[in-house]
C-alpha cells in the first residue's frame, strides 16, 4: 500500500509539473520523494525565468518569495545565472502563508491592539494639555462669545484636517504622518514636517515645565509674587526653588514615564490624566457659579474692547494659543496603527475632540468668570489667594496638585513623537530607536535635559505659545495637511476638500503673520518702555 500511495503521489506531481514552468519540475519530483510529515529543504535553481508562487496541496508545501529572493531578483521576474541555489521548505498546511506580524529592520509595525477607550484616552491626553491653562487668557483677550466661537471653529478645522490626513494615509497604506509627507512631496517633505514637530513639542514640554514651576514653586508676574504650593506649606527654601523642584520631576516622574517604547504602554496613565482635567473643570466650574449666585464676581465682557488699530492687532496673538491647544497630528497615526479595527479612527477623533472642547470651553469660561481681568497668562497661578469661599485654601492646593500632576502624565505622551521624530530626523536609515537602547537612551536623556534647561530660562508659558503656534504648530495642523490633500496623490480629493484646504491655508498664514508682527510690536514697546 505504502508503495502505491508513493508512486499515486509521484505521478500527481509529475502531472502538475507539466503546467508548471521547467525550473520547477525537479522541484515536484524531489518533494514526491518527500515523507509528507517532515518539512525537509527543497533545492531551486533560478537558473531560468523566475518562479511563481504556488501551493502544492498534496505536498503541503507553500511557495512565496522570501526576503532574500527579492533582493536575488526570485519572485519579481527576474534572472541571475550566477546565483547558488536557494532553499525553501515545505510546512504543514496549517502554517500560515504570511506571518501575523513582522519586524523588519526596514521598519517598525505596532501592535494591533489597542481599544476604543485607550485610544480616545490616548488622543485627548495629548490634545488636552498645557494650553488649557492659556485659554482663559485668550478669552479675556477676545470676549467671551468670540472666545468660544473661535475654540469650537478651531476644533472642527483640526478635525477636517486629521481627516485629510487619515484618508490619504489609508488609501496609501502608509502608518506614519512623517512617511505621508515623504511620499507626498519627496525627503525633503518628511525633514520639513519631522523639524516642525521637534520645534512644536519642545516648545510644548518646556511650557508643561513652565507649569510645573509655576505650580509646586511660585511665580513672580510684574510686582506681584505668586506663591507656588510647597513655598505656602514650607515657606522659601533652597529644596523648593524652581530649578531643584524641575530636577527632581524630571528625574523621579518623568524619567520612568518616557522609557516606555509603546505608546499604547501610557493608557492608565492617559486616562487618569483626563480625569484629572475633569477634576480641575468640576472644581473651577463650582466655584465661579457659587461665586456668581452669591454676586460676588462682575460679568465678563461678551466682546473685545477696540481702542486702536494696535488692539486689533493684539487680538490675533491669541490665534496660536488656540491652534497650539488643538494639536495632536503628530500621534495620530501612531493610535490608529494600534487599533485592533482601524475605521474605528474617525469616531475616535470626532469622540476626542468633543470631549477636548467641552473642557476648554468650562475651563476658559469659568476661569475667565471667576478672576475677571486678572486672569493671568497661567491660570493656574491665579489659584493662590483668597477664592471668596469657605475652605479657599483646601480647593486652591487641590485645583493647582490635580492639574500639576495632570501636566505630568501627558508630557510623556508628547514627549514620545517628539523622541520618535528626532530619531528619525538624525537617523533615517537606522532601525527603529525601540529595538537600539543605546540610541533609545541617549535621545532621551538629551531631550529631558534641553527641556529641563529652558523652562528654567523662559518665564512665562505665553511666550512659549506665541512662539511654537505661530510658526511649528499651524505647519503640522493645518498647512501641511492642507497640501497633502491638494496634491492629491492618491486621487481622493472633491472639490470640497481642496476648497477647505485653500481656506485652511489662507486663514493660517494671515492670522498667524499678523500675530507674530503683533508680537515683535510688542516686545520692541517693552524694550522701549524700559
Amino acid at each position: 500500500m505504502a508503495a502505491v500511495a508513493s508512486s499515486t503521489s509521484t505521478e500527481a506531481l509529475r502531472r502538475r509539473a507539466s503546467v508548471l514552468p521547467v525550473a520547477n519540475c525537479h522541484q515536484l519530483l524531489f518533494a514526491a520523494r518527500t515523507p509528507l510529515s517532515t518539512s525537509r529543504a527543497v533545492p531551486c535553481s533560478s537558473s531560468s525565468t523566475a518562479r511563481q508562487p504556488w501551493r502544492d496541496d498534496e505536498a503541503g508545501g507553500a511557495w512565496l518569495p522570501s526576503r532574500s529572493d527579492r533582493k536575488m531578483g526570485i519572485g519579481d521576474g527576474s534572472s541571475n545565472g550566477n546565483q547558488q541555489p536557494v532553499h525553501k521548505e515545505i510546512r504543514d498546511e496549517t502554517t500560515p502563508l504570511l506571518p501575523v506580524k513582522v519586524e523588519e529592520d526596514e521598519g517598525f509595525h505596532e501592535f494591533n491592539g489597542a481599544s476604543f477607550s485607550g485610544a480616545v484616552f490616548n488622543l485627548s491626553t495629548t490634545i488636552v494639555g498645557a494650553g488649557i491653562m492659556a485659554l482663559p487668557a485668550s478669552i479675556k483677550m477676545l470676549g467671551v462669545i468670540p472666545g468660544i466661537l473661535s475654540i469650537i471653529l478651531v476644533a472642527l478645522l483640526t478635525e477636517a484636517s486629521i481627516d485629510m490626513l487619515v484618508r490619504c494615509s489609508h488609501q496609501g497604506k502608509i502608518t506614519s504622518y512623517g512617511w505621508l509627507m515623504g511620499e507626498v512631496f519627496g525627503q525633503w517633505g518628511r525633514i520639513a514636517l519631522q523639524g516642525s514637530v521637534i520645534i512644536n513639542n519642545v516648545g510644548v514640554l518646556i511650557v508643561y515645565m513652565i507649569i510645573i514651576g509655576d505650580v509646586l514653586s511660585g511665580t513672580t508676574s510684574g510686582d506681584v509674587h505668586h506663591r507656588g504650593i510647597l513655598e505656602g506649606w514650607f515657606g522659601a527654601h533652597l529644596w523648593n526653588s524652581r530649578p531643584i523642584v524641575l530636577l527632581a520631576t524630571a528625574l523621579l516622574v518623568f524619567a520612568p514615564l518616557v522609557s516606555f517604547k509603546r505608546l499604547d504602554s501610557l493608557r492608565y496613565t492617559s486616562a487618569l490624566s483626563v480625569a484629572l482635567a475633569v477634576v480641575f473643570v468640576v472644581i473651577t466650574s463650582g466655584i465661579a457659579i457659587i461665586k456668581l449666585f452669591n454676586g460676588t464676581v462682575a460679568m465678563p465682557k461678551l466682546f473685545p474692547e477696540l481702542d486702536g488699530l494696535n488692539s486689533i492687532w493684539n487680538l490675533f496673538t491669541a490665534v496660536p494659543v488656540l491652534v497650539t491647544a488643538y494639536i495632536c497630528h503628530y500621534n495620530v497615526h501612531s493610535i490608529d496603527n494600534e487599533l485592533e479595527d482601524r475605521t474605528q479612527i474617525k469616531p475616535i477623533v470626532r469622540t476626542s475632540l468633543f470631549l477636548c472642547s467641552s473642557v476648554y470651553i468650562a475651563t476658559s469660561f469659568f476661569a475667565y468668570l471667576l478672576f475677571g481681568e486678572g486672569t493671568l497668562d497661567d491660570v493656574l497661578a491665579n489659584f493662590d489667594a483668597n477664592l471668596g469661599i469657605p475652605f479657599s485654601s483646601v480647593f486652591d492646593d487641590i485645583v493647582r496638585v490635580s492639574y500639576a500632576a495632570h501636566v505630568m502624565l501627558v508630557f510623556p505622551i508628547v514627549f514620545f513623537a517628539l523622541r520618535l521624530n528626532l530619531d528619525g530626523l538624525l537617523f533615517p536609515t537606522s532601525r527603529h530607536i525601540s529595538r537600539d537602547n543605546k540610541r533609545f537612551a541617549i535621545i532621551t536623556i538629551s531631550l529631558l535635559t534641553i527641556i529641563y534647561l529652558a523652562a528654567i530660562l523662559i518665564p512665562s508659558i505665553w511666550d512659549a505659545f506665541q512662539f511654537t503656534g505661530a510658526t511649528a504648530a499651524v505647519l503640522i495642523g493645518f498647512i501641511f495637511p492642507a497640501m497633502v490633500i491638494l496634491r492629491d496623490s492618491y486621487g481622493i480629493a472633491t472639490k470640497r476638500d481642496k476648497i477647505l484646504a485653500v481656506t485652511m491655508i489662507v486663514l493660517a498664514v494671515l492670522s498667524n503673520s499678523v500675530a507674530l508682527y503683533s508680537d515683535a510690536m510688542n516686545i520692541f514697546r517693552k524694550k522701549e518702555v524700559a
